[in-house]
């Protein structure tokens, strides 16, 4: 099951997708991690799409990244009186704490955070910024607000604050207890929603550890304030377009994806991009060519990964939104403007023996004609530094840890396999020549370049390149 490319596919689970056949179908098609949504099924449900992906696993013997995402808090609206009511531009509006049925005067938004934090001139967005509320004055529980943009306001909508950072917490009793039952099943990732500063990153990084890695989704404008503070904390990002571009102006999210690739890139931080990115597959074979084209603009930018949510999860066309973006990927790497892009956003290793040896692996593998650069490491960190690199080989990520196999395979251009610990040296070249082979990277006589660190099994200790033949 080697794959083609070296970006990297992650998918939602869903009603369309809630079958061992199914969901073999999207991995065939090309899918390198799955996505758990815990905003949407039950815990149970959630088992059972994990222990089919292990058994997958075990059937076609590739590690298989499975990401829970947590919901994060939900800021909505109380309940309107008949449903919904109707809001016109200019009326005056008031929102309160008082609980009651909303009319066409009020409506009861039970949230003391966002009151608390609001001030005069501040906008409100509701159901994904389709109305538009200015405050006008304000209090410890009420707001008085003009309607920029009217629409109709209906029971729960979302409520989007995209000027005010919030005194709340990213993870709610309701995420606390999914991530408990997420960790003890074993998941890879870990998903963060609503993080507005790198102190929301080290609340879950106490309760997470080491027992998956920290993805943060960039969804709130002040998450782009503290940019590189959480960039440093997390494990993974995620360019969550949705939320932030409800909360930003739409013009404004194109660069800042580019921003933020650019700046997880140079980090070695794995980054994704996500949200509508095949939307129209939701309900049609094909995507727009608008579509295919964001599928490609985020693989030039030379993102790790790119997602499906809903195409997956809730379409009519799972298999084929897979097969589609696995074809566009395909399509932009093979594209000799590709490799130029990277070529010239390539960033200068760090002050470290460990990068200097994996950005000579990287010229090494070039100039030499190598078939494939082979990693050996412990918890991941010597492969993520080989991918940073963007070489023009695949990486051959060896692990004798089952954990890390499945983390690495959101990461750009890594082909993880788990293998046995090693003991020596000469154990090293001989596991990488046969591994290269067996997994269809090499064939005899090609040539390979090796990294690894010694004494075996030390994280960040990359010291060694060795260049050998396959045999």
């Amino acid at each position: 099951m080697r794959r083609t490319r070296n970006a990297k596919i992650v998918s939602t689970l869903g009603p369309a997708s809630s079958t061992e056949a199914s969901i073999a179908e999207l991995f065939e098609a090309g899918t390198d991690v799955f996505r758990l949504n815990f905003s949407h099924g039950t815990h149970a449900d959630h088992q059972n799409y994990l222990d089919i992906i292990r058994r997958l696993e075990s059937r076609f013997d590739r590690p298989v990244g499975v990401m829970l995402d947590l919901q994060g808090p939900k800021l909505r609206v109380g309940d309107i009186a008949g449903g919904s009511v109707e809001l016109t531009d200019d009326m005056p509006y008031r929102l309160d704490l008082t609980g009651e049925q909303g009319d066409a005067r009020r409506a009861s938004l039970p949230h003391p955070e966002i009151f608390a934090a609001l001030k005069a001139d501040m906008d409100l967005l509701i159901d994904d910024g389709k109305i538009r509320l200015r405050v006008v004055e304000c209090g410890a529980d009420w707001a008085e607000t003009r309607v920029v943009i009217g629409g109709t306001l209906s029971d729960h909508k979302g409520v989007n604050v995209p000027s005010a950072v919030l005194d709340l917490s990213p993870l709610t009793e309701k995420d606390h207890r999914d991530l408990r039952f997420g960790l003890e099943l074993g998941v890879d990732w870990v998903a963060l929603s609503f993080v507005q500063r790198p102190d929301d990153v080290a609340e879950a990084r106490k309760i997470v550890g080491a027992r998956a890695g920290i993805l943060v989704k960039l969804e709130k404008p002040s998450a782009i304030d503290h940019l590189d503070g959480i960039i440093e904390l997390a494990d993974a990002l995620m360019v969550a377009r949705g939320d932030l571009g409800v909360e930003m102006p739409p013009e404004d999210v194109p660069g800042l994806q580019k921003r933020i690739i650019r700046a997880c890139r140079h980090a070695g931080k794995p980054i994704v991009v996500a949200t509508q990115m095949l939307e129209s597959m939701i309900h049609a074979p094909t995507p727009t060519r608008a579509e295919a084209s964001d599928v490609a603009t985020a693989v030039y930018d030379g993102a790790d990964a790119v997602m499906l949510s809903a195409e997956t999860a809730a379409g009519g066309y799972a298999v084929e939104s897979v097969a589609m973006m696995n074809r566009i990927v395909n399509r932009v790497e093979r594209d000799p403007l590709y490799r130029t892009i990277l070529e010239a956003e390539r960033y200068d290793p760090e002050e470290t023996a460990a990068d200097a040896i994996t950005a000579a692996a990287r010229q090494v593998a070039q100039t030499i004609g190598a078939s494939a650069i082979v990693t050996f490491t412990t918890t991941g960190s010597t492969t993520l530094r080989a991918a940073r690199e963007r070489p023009p080989v695949p990486i051959l990520g060896l692990t004798p840890r089952g954990d890390t196999a499945r983390r690495l395979s959101l990461v750009w251009g890594v082909h993880s396999v788990e293998t046995v610990d090693l003991k020596d040296f000469r154990e090293m070249v001989s596991k990488a020549t046969d591994i290269a082979v067996r997994e269809d990277f090499a064939v005899t006589g090609d040539r390979l370049v090796i990294t690894a660190g010694v004494p075996f099994g030390t994280p960040g200790a990359t010291n060694i390149l060795r260049i050998a033949w396959a045999e």
